[in-house]
This record gives C-alpha cells, structure tokens and sequence, in this order.
C-alpha cells in the first residue's frame, strides 16, 4: 500500500524540480541575452536586406568552418 504513495511523491517532487529548472533556464537566458546584445531569429527585421545577407553570409562561413574542422580532426586523427 506504500508503494503508490511513494511513486506519487516522487513524481510531485520531480514535478517541482523541473519548473524550478525552468525558472532559472529562464532567468539565465534572459541575462546572458541582454547582456550579450544577442536577439533570436524572431527578433530580426527581415525587411532589412543588409540583415538578411549578414545572416546568409554568417551561416555560410560557420558551415564551412565546420567542415574545415572536421576535414582537420579526420586527417589528423583518424588517417
């Protein structure tokens, strides 16, 4: 008889730990946003064309890093 009431306290004390989590997932993302100056995608203004073409530009040359590190870590340690 035990055994349910345990389960049920355990899953209501997991409950409160991760909306407890979440606050601070929040409070975090909101401090380093600001103080970064770093905006999400939704904040963008997609009418500006210069906006648009940094961001192209941005993504491209991360993808190519990417691939140039990867090219880098295979011939240094895998061949």
């Amino acid at each position: 008889m035990d055994q349910p009431d345990a389960n049920s306290e355990r899953q209501r004390a997991a409950l409160r730990e991760l909306e407890g989590l979440g606050r601070e997932r929040d409070l975090l993302h909101g401090l380093f946003a600001r103080a970064s100056g770093y905006f999400s995608a939704v904040d963008a203004d997609n009418s500006d064309p210069i906006e648009r073409w940094g961001r192209r530009i941005g993504r491209a040359l991360g993808a190519v890093a990417f691939v140039g590190f990867c090219a880098y870590l295979y011939f240094t340690y895998v061949r």
